[in-house]
């Protein structure tokens, strides 16, 4: 099989599960409602998770490959600042997007860096598109349910649009492929960007002893202290 197309699949694959994720939040029901309620709230943390296990093990791994600890520090802590502007621009728009926006700053950057994987002909490959398989599908589930709660959209025009959001992945794959596959350092940014982002929505809109309503200096602690942690890492392993 060409290896284009490979990328084509995996990018798919991987992104295929947030339609999917949001076509199951549409027609869950459990009762007694103390239930349903349990498990929303049991999916939202799953969610967390992935995304944590997101940032922690491929996003920011990944990014450090490419670049010193300094830039990647920068890049990481640019990454927050520009979801926290964005997040205080949905707000004053009442715009409930919050778990959209995380969901697309997660899989975007690794179906470019899933691309540039499969044109260095890493085995890691299909590997990372089951990760992001895995943390795509509560996403979608979560994203799903937060637009369905705070906007008057149709079940089935949230899960078309999921379904095109996913058709995103082939394309960013592509782009990884043809384009970034020897551009290390530029992909890595982009990671370590999106992980500083994706960090900031964790505990903004999951962690609750984090999030004040109409405060959003808050979460930047979670950056500080994973970025302390990080520079530690860094420090020690060198």
């Amino acid at each position: 099989m060409a290896e284009w197309l490979t990328v084509v699949l995996l990018t798919l694959g991987a992104g295929i599960t947030m339609p999917v994720g949001a076509a199951l939040a549409s027609v869950e029901r459990i009762r007694p409602a103390w239930l349903e309620n349990e498990f929303r709230h049991g999916v939202i943390a799953f969610g967390g998770g992935a995304l944590l296990a997101a940032v922690a093990l491929v996003l920011i791994p990944e990014g450090l490959k490419a670049l010193p600890i300094l830039p990647a520090c920068l890049a990481f802590v640019a990454g927050a600042l520009v979801f926290m502007a964005i997040d205080i621009l949905l707000a004053r728009r009442g715009t409930p997007a919050s778990q959209l926006v995380a969901m697309l700053t997660d899989f975007l950057p690794e179906a470019l860096a899933l691309g540039a994987t499969a044109a260095a002909q890493g085995p890691a490959g299909p590997l990372l598109a089951m990760i992001i398989a895995l943390q795509n599908l509560p996403e979608g589930f979560n994203a799903f349910r937060e637009l369905r709660a705070a906007t008057a959209y149709r079940a089935a025009a949230i899960v078309a649009a999921f379904l095109a959001m996913a058709s995103l992945g082939p394309l960013f794959g592509l782009f990884g492929f043809f384009v970034l596959a020897d551009s290390h350092v530029l992909v890595g940014g982009i990671m370590l960007f999106a992980a500083g982002g994706i960090l900031y929505l964790m505990f903004q809109d999951i962690a609750p002893q984090a999030h004040l309503d109409n405060h959003w200096a808050p979460p930047l602690g979670a950056i500080l202290g994973f970025l302390l942690g990080l520079v530690g890492q860094q420090l020690v392993g060198h």
